[in-house]
């Protein structure tokens, strides 16, 4: 085997590749990267049973052929050679000869025999705009659980209904949902399909994918091994998805929304990033919303306190709760726009706090477009 192939176009196919491999991995094997040149160019794969991720890109074939390396080590060297054309060969003893310029490398192979096959996808698919898609991925998947006790909670569930694609996220404490246009003229089913997907290959997917054009989403596998596929230009992600049922989180999104406050959304996470400074990580931040502001009171261990203050616009009784700062800046980084409306629902249980929904607002007089909607549990106050 043996190629020639451009410097940056080479290193970016490899980092892109290696890069939703886990750090260790107890199977070095999967460590690898599969490179095979053919007829249709420079195929470079990578794969761990969970994820994989495949880039065609072109260059100059001279010995058509197939071989496996250790994949971060590559993705190093590639990304420090010179800005010269890169050649790959192997020699004789099966060793990979690398030069860049007047730059050496000679490489292990890996056995490429014992490899497992890249997955392939030929299932139901749709369209959705790749810049929205990103977006949304960061929007939602902060709010998915990172405790492994409960996998469906590490994920995102993926819901396609007619023309939407929805992506909803909790940890229990929250639960963030956007949706997003979908084109599923390829889908020869008008029912619903759900994907949960593991958050950290989603959010990997989002910043690969965030200026590709549209991105081609396709449903495939059966059993335990149910896959999806995302795909952009040359490029192609697929991840395992997790097994479990997800939780009906969409029915705790209240109907009535008139108790609620609109704030300038930067004014008040300054303010919130300001108050916490003197809170435990795990201590609720408490706030008192009146007719026309909302002030922030917070005690520390080591006798400090800090209180501030900003303009709302509050329609209903003044409210007073206590909300987890971490997670409320998290939700109103994620609401895009100038103002936020902080709605206030009402609970059947007169002993159980009911959640708060954040939503954008376009002005303080208008409500914003309801794509994204974030519901968050208050923290009991204990004094």
């Amino acid at each position: 085997m043996k190629f020639h192939v451009n410097r940056d176009v080479f290193s970016e196919a490899v980092s892109f590749v290696v890069k939703l491999l886990p750090q260790r991995n107890p199977q070095p094997i999967l460590a690898g990267v599969l490179i095979e040149a053919g007829e249709d160019g420079l195929s470079l794969s990578a794969f761990d049973y969970e994820a994989s991720a495949r880039t065609t890109i072109e260059a100059t074939i001279d010995d058509p052929g197939t071989i496996l390396v250790h994949g971060r080590l590559l993705s190093e060297i590639a990304s420090r050679l010179p800005n010269a054309p890169i050649q790959i060969e192997v020699d004789d003893d099966g060793g990979i000869l690398l030069s860049c310029g007047s730059a050496r490398f000679t490489l292990s192979s890996m056995p490429v025999q014992e490899y497992p096959a890249i997955p392939e996808v030929t299932g139901d698919s749709g369209l959705v705009p790749g810049e929205d898609f990103a977006t949304a991925i960061a929007q939602v998947a902060f709010a998915a659980s990172r405790d492994d006790v409960t996998p469906v909670l590490t994920g995102v569930q993926l819901e396609v209904s007619g023309t939407h694609l929805s992506l909803v996220a909790t940890d229990r404490y929250r639960v963030a949902l956007r949706e997003i246009p979908w084109d599923g003229s390829g889908s020869a089913s008008d029912e619903a399909t759900t994907a949960l997907v593991p958050a950290r290959t989603l959010t990997e997917v989002g910043k690969t994918f965030s200026h590709s054009g549209d991105i081609s989403i396709a449903f495939s596998g059966s059993g335990d091994r149910e896959i999806i596929a995302f795909t952009a230009g040359n490029k192609t992600v697929t991840s395992l998805l997790i097994k479990g049922n997800f939780p009906p989180v969409r029915r705790l999104f209240p109907e009535q929304t008139e108790h609620h406050a609109v704030v300038n959304t930067a004014e008040l996470a300054e303010a919130v990033r300001r108050v916490a400074l003197v809170l435990d990580r795990s201590a609720p931040l408490r706030f008192t919303f009146t007719t026309d502001a909302v002030s922030m009171d917070a005690s520390g261990t080591e006798q400090a306190r800090a209180t501030e203050s900003v303009d709302a616009n509050l329609v209903g009784e003044d409210v007073t709760l206590g909300l987890n700062p971490q997670y409320l800046l998290e939700a109103l980084g994620a609401v895009k726009s100038e103002f936020a409306r902080i709605t206030f629902t009402s609970s059947d249980n007169a002993n159980k706090l009911s959640p708060v929904l954040i939503t954008p607002q376009t002005s303080v007089d208008r409500a914003g477009e309801e794509s994204f909607r974030y519901l968050l549990q208050p923290n009991l106050l204990l004094r």
